[in-house]
Protein backbone atom coordinates (compact mmCIF):
# COMPACT_ATOMS: atom_id res chain seq x y z
CA UNK A 1 0.00 0.00 0.00
CA UNK A 2 2.47 2.32 0.88
CA UNK A 3 5.05 1.78 -2.22
CA UNK A 4 1.39 2.53 -4.25
CA UNK A 5 0.84 5.82 -2.32
CA UNK A 6 4.42 6.97 -2.47
CA UNK A 7 4.86 6.31 -5.78
CA UNK A 8 4.20 9.87 -7.33
CA UNK A 9 6.62 12.56 -8.48
CA UNK A 10 5.85 14.59 -5.66
CA UNK A 11 6.48 14.53 -1.87
CA UNK A 12 3.03 13.06 -0.50
CA UNK A 13 3.29 15.16 2.96
CA UNK A 14 5.59 17.60 1.08
CA UNK A 15 9.41 18.42 2.09
CA UNK A 16 9.71 20.50 5.42
CA UNK A 17 9.09 18.81 8.20
CA UNK A 18 6.15 18.46 10.94
CA UNK A 19 5.32 21.47 12.94
CA UNK A 20 5.13 19.20 15.85
CA UNK A 21 9.21 18.72 15.27
CA UNK A 22 9.42 22.02 15.04
CA UNK A 23 7.88 22.82 17.98
CA UNK A 24 9.76 20.32 19.66
CA UNK A 25 13.39 21.99 18.90
CA UNK A 26 14.58 22.62 22.04
CA UNK A 27 14.86 18.42 22.32
CA UNK A 28 16.88 18.52 19.39
CA UNK A 29 20.12 18.60 20.86
CA UNK A 30 23.51 18.62 17.88
CA UNK A 31 25.72 15.58 18.56
CA UNK A 32 22.64 13.83 19.83
CA UNK A 33 21.40 10.19 18.71
CA UNK A 34 18.31 9.91 17.05
CA UNK A 35 16.10 7.47 15.68
CA UNK A 36 12.89 8.74 13.27
CA UNK A 37 10.67 5.62 13.09
CA UNK A 38 8.68 5.08 9.43
CA UNK A 39 10.30 8.40 8.46
CA UNK A 40 8.03 8.25 4.76
CA UNK A 41 9.94 10.33 2.68
CA UNK A 42 12.47 11.88 4.98
CA UNK A 43 11.06 15.38 5.78
CA UNK A 44 11.64 15.30 9.66
CA UNK A 45 14.72 13.02 10.05
CA UNK A 46 16.31 15.19 7.12
CA UNK A 47 15.10 18.27 9.16
CA UNK A 48 16.57 17.04 12.68
CA UNK A 49 19.91 16.39 10.55
CA UNK A 50 19.77 19.64 9.33
CA UNK A 51 20.33 20.58 13.36
CA UNK A 52 23.24 18.87 13.57
CA UNK A 53 21.56 15.32 15.29
CA UNK A 54 22.89 11.66 13.95
CA UNK A 55 19.96 10.42 12.50
CA UNK A 56 18.58 6.93 11.51
CA UNK A 57 15.71 6.71 9.70
CA UNK A 58 13.62 3.96 9.08
CA UNK A 59 10.76 3.04 6.91
CA UNK A 60 9.23 0.13 5.01
CA UNK A 61 8.87 1.83 1.69
CA UNK A 62 11.66 1.49 -0.67
CA UNK A 63 10.40 4.77 -3.25
CA UNK A 64 9.80 6.18 -0.22
CA UNK A 65 13.34 5.82 1.23
CA UNK A 66 15.05 6.63 -2.12
CA UNK A 67 13.09 10.28 -2.22
CA UNK A 68 14.17 10.71 1.56
CA UNK A 69 17.64 10.27 0.42
CA UNK A 70 16.97 12.81 -2.65
CA UNK A 71 16.28 15.00 0.21
CA UNK A 72 19.14 14.61 1.91
CA UNK A 73 21.46 15.32 -0.59
CA UNK A 74 19.26 18.53 -1.50
CA UNK A 75 19.95 19.46 1.60
CA UNK A 76 23.41 18.76 2.28
CA UNK A 77 23.09 16.82 5.03
CA UNK A 78 23.56 12.90 6.12
CA UNK A 79 21.11 10.11 7.24
CA UNK A 80 21.47 6.87 7.97
CA UNK A 81 18.34 5.27 6.08
CA UNK A 82 17.32 1.72 6.40
CA UNK A 83 14.50 -0.08 4.57
CA UNK A 84 12.84 -1.94 7.33
CA UNK A 85 9.25 -3.29 8.50
CA UNK A 86 8.51 -1.59 11.79
CA UNK A 87 7.17 -4.99 13.33
CA UNK A 88 10.31 -6.55 12.42
CA UNK A 89 12.85 -3.58 13.27
CA UNK A 90 15.47 -4.88 16.14
CA UNK A 91 14.70 -2.34 18.79
CA UNK A 92 17.59 -3.59 20.93
CA UNK A 93 20.44 -3.00 18.21
CA UNK A 94 21.34 0.62 19.49
CA UNK A 95 19.44 3.00 22.19
CA UNK A 96 19.06 6.68 21.25
CA UNK A 97 19.22 9.78 22.56
CA UNK A 98 15.93 10.83 21.01
CA UNK A 99 13.21 8.61 19.48
CA UNK A 100 10.68 10.39 16.71
CA UNK A 101 7.47 9.01 16.33
CA UNK A 102 5.03 10.84 13.89
CA UNK A 103 1.70 9.54 12.23
CA UNK A 104 2.61 5.75 13.04
CA UNK A 105 -1.08 5.24 13.17
CA UNK A 106 -1.53 2.54 10.40
CA UNK A 107 -0.75 -0.79 13.14
CA UNK A 108 -3.87 -1.43 15.51
CA UNK A 109 -4.40 -2.52 18.74
CA UNK A 110 -2.04 -5.37 19.09
CA UNK A 111 1.10 -4.59 16.81
CA UNK A 112 0.93 -0.80 17.91
CA UNK A 113 1.46 -1.87 21.77
CA UNK A 114 4.88 -4.05 20.43
CA UNK A 115 5.76 -1.01 18.43
CA UNK A 116 5.50 1.13 21.97
CA UNK A 117 7.29 -1.07 23.69
CA UNK A 118 9.38 -1.44 21.23
CA UNK A 119 10.19 2.38 21.38
CA UNK A 120 11.06 2.54 24.78
CA UNK A 121 13.52 -0.30 24.56
CA UNK A 122 15.31 2.22 22.16
CA UNK A 123 16.18 5.04 24.39
CA UNK A 124 19.29 5.36 26.30
CA UNK A 125 17.85 5.73 29.97
CA UNK A 126 17.58 9.80 30.12
CA UNK A 127 16.64 9.47 26.35
CA UNK A 128 13.32 11.60 25.31
CA UNK A 129 10.55 10.07 22.69
CA UNK A 130 8.60 12.68 20.76
CA UNK A 131 5.35 11.11 19.59
CA UNK A 132 2.50 13.00 17.60
CA UNK A 133 -0.49 11.76 15.72
CA UNK A 134 -4.32 11.76 15.85
CA UNK A 135 -6.45 11.60 17.98
CA UNK A 136 -10.51 10.18 17.34
CA UNK A 137 -12.00 12.87 16.97
CA UNK A 138 -9.92 13.07 13.40
CA UNK A 139 -12.39 10.37 11.77
CA UNK A 140 -14.71 12.55 11.65
CA UNK A 141 -12.29 15.37 10.19
CA UNK A 142 -10.93 12.93 7.47
CA UNK A 143 -7.63 15.31 6.96
CA UNK A 144 -5.50 12.73 7.09
CA UNK A 145 -4.63 9.71 8.88
CA UNK A 146 -6.69 5.67 8.70
CA UNK A 147 -10.29 5.88 8.65
CA UNK A 148 -9.76 3.16 11.97
CA UNK A 149 -10.88 4.59 15.18
CA UNK A 150 -9.16 1.77 16.81
CA UNK A 151 -5.97 3.29 15.94
CA UNK A 152 -6.10 6.53 16.74
CA UNK A 153 -4.43 8.15 20.17
CA UNK A 154 -6.11 9.13 23.19
CA UNK A 155 -4.58 10.46 26.33
CA UNK A 156 -5.26 8.15 28.83
CA UNK A 157 -4.07 5.58 26.05
CA UNK A 158 -0.62 7.51 26.03
CA UNK A 159 -0.76 7.66 29.86
CA UNK A 160 -1.32 3.97 30.27
CA UNK A 161 0.99 2.84 27.33
CA UNK A 162 4.04 5.50 28.59
CA UNK A 163 3.41 5.31 32.32
CA UNK A 164 6.98 3.41 33.40
CA UNK A 165 8.50 7.02 31.50
CA UNK A 166 8.37 10.12 32.70
CA UNK A 167 5.25 12.29 31.08
CA UNK A 168 6.96 15.64 30.27
CA UNK A 169 4.17 16.63 28.00
CA UNK A 170 1.04 15.55 27.02
CA UNK A 171 -1.68 17.40 24.84
CA UNK A 172 -4.43 16.83 22.73
CA UNK A 173 -5.70 19.81 20.45
CA UNK A 174 -6.96 20.89 16.53
CA UNK A 175 -4.95 22.91 14.61
CA UNK A 176 -4.97 23.94 10.58
CA UNK A 177 -2.15 21.16 9.13
CA UNK A 178 -0.77 21.87 5.85
CA UNK A 179 1.48 18.75 5.18
CA UNK A 180 1.70 17.73 1.65
CA UNK A 181 -1.43 16.15 0.01
CA UNK A 182 -1.37 13.49 2.59
CA UNK A 183 -2.20 15.85 5.77
CA UNK A 184 -4.15 18.90 4.62
CA UNK A 185 -6.73 20.53 6.97
CA UNK A 186 -8.22 21.14 10.54
CA UNK A 187 -6.38 18.14 12.78
CA UNK A 188 -7.40 16.29 15.76
CA UNK A 189 -3.82 16.30 17.37
CA UNK A 190 -1.71 14.41 20.60
CA UNK A 191 1.18 15.01 21.51
CA UNK A 192 3.44 13.06 23.35
CA UNK A 193 6.72 14.09 24.95
CA UNK A 194 8.40 11.48 27.58
CA UNK A 195 12.12 10.79 29.05
CA UNK A 196 13.09 7.26 29.88
CA UNK A 197 14.24 6.47 33.48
Amino acid sequence: MWEERYATPDYLFGKEPAIFITEKAEYLKSGQSALVVADGEGRNSVFMAEQGLVVTAMDGATNAVEKAKALAQERGVTVDFQVADIMTWDWDAVQYDLVVAIFIQFSGPDARAEVFEGLKRSLKPGGVLLLHGYTPEQIDLGTGGPPFVENMYTEELLRQSFADLDILELNAYHREVQEGRGHSGMSALIDLVARKK
